[in-house]
């Protein structure tokens, strides 16, 4: 399978504008019944509206060590209240490069999928790396926005990243993410992008060499989870 032409939803078309030619790609076959994907589809919604609609709101989405339960309508709320904070307070168009840093938790689990909802691209990086890991990094993806966890943003700012603009979550200043999106209201729009649109870009560590990243579609994301996670990882 090539790329579609269907119109893509990308105001920012970087990501698009650097895929190699068409003709260098591999062979991507969809034959499966659980992979013919419309043309037009935004694997945040298809992930989690989906779900919620399917499973109802109160059902867990999270369980975090202290014993903290999210369930999927809070887990909605949250994301819809991000991707409101991501175009209105941000300016994030569709398109754009926006870095998540931080540990693993449900609000960076949040963040991604306001990402995705919103018609960005995720670049998420290790919570470990180096300033000059993500300077690079953010330099080849042309990163202009990041959702950082307060504790793992002293390295992001130490990158000197030029133009790069920097919104940390779990901190309690008044432009922290979270108070910004308790003052945002939700349910979100979900931005109408192609299947075949770049949804994230995914870095190698670095640690032994530059960088190199891989691009994958709104529809790659969800071929991972309905062939893999379904058959090998069969989650119950």
């Amino acid at each position: 399978m090539k790329p579609s032409g269907t119109a893509s939803a990308h105001t920012d078309t970087f990501a698009r504008d650097h895929l190699p030619p068409a003709e260098d790609w591999p062979e991507l076959v969809f034959d499966l019944p659980e992979l013919a994907y419309p043309d037009r589809l935004n694997c945040g919604y298809e992930l989690l509206d989906r779900t919620v609609a399917g499973f109802g709101p109160d059902r867990p989405a999270f369980r975090t060590g202290d014993g903290t339960v999210w369930s999927y309508g809070e887990l909605s709320d949250r994301v819809d209240r991000i991707a409101q904070v991501l175009t209105h307070d941000l300016g994030v168009v569709p398109g754009n490069r926006v870095l998540l840093r931080g540990p693993t938790t449900p609000w960076l689990a949040a963040c991604w999928l306001a990402v995705m909802k919103a018609g960005a691209v995720a670049v998420t990086v290790l919570d470990r790396q180096r300033a000059s890991e993500l300077a690079t990094i953010c330099s080849l993806a042309r990163v202009g926005h990041a959702l950082c966890d307060v504790r793992s943003v002293e390295d992001l700012l130490g990158a000197g990243v030029h133009g790069l603009r920097v919104t940390t979550y779990g901190g309690d200043s008044a432009d922290d993410l979270t108070e910004l999106a308790a003052a945002r209201p939700g349910p979100y729009r979900t931005v109408d992008t192609a299947a075949d649109d770049i949804a994230l870009i995914a870095f190698t560590s670095g640690t032994t060499g530059r960088p190199k990243g891989c691009m994958h579609a709104h529809r790659d994301v969800l071929a991972v989870a309905d062939t893999f996670a379904r058959h090998v990882l069969r989650p119950g």
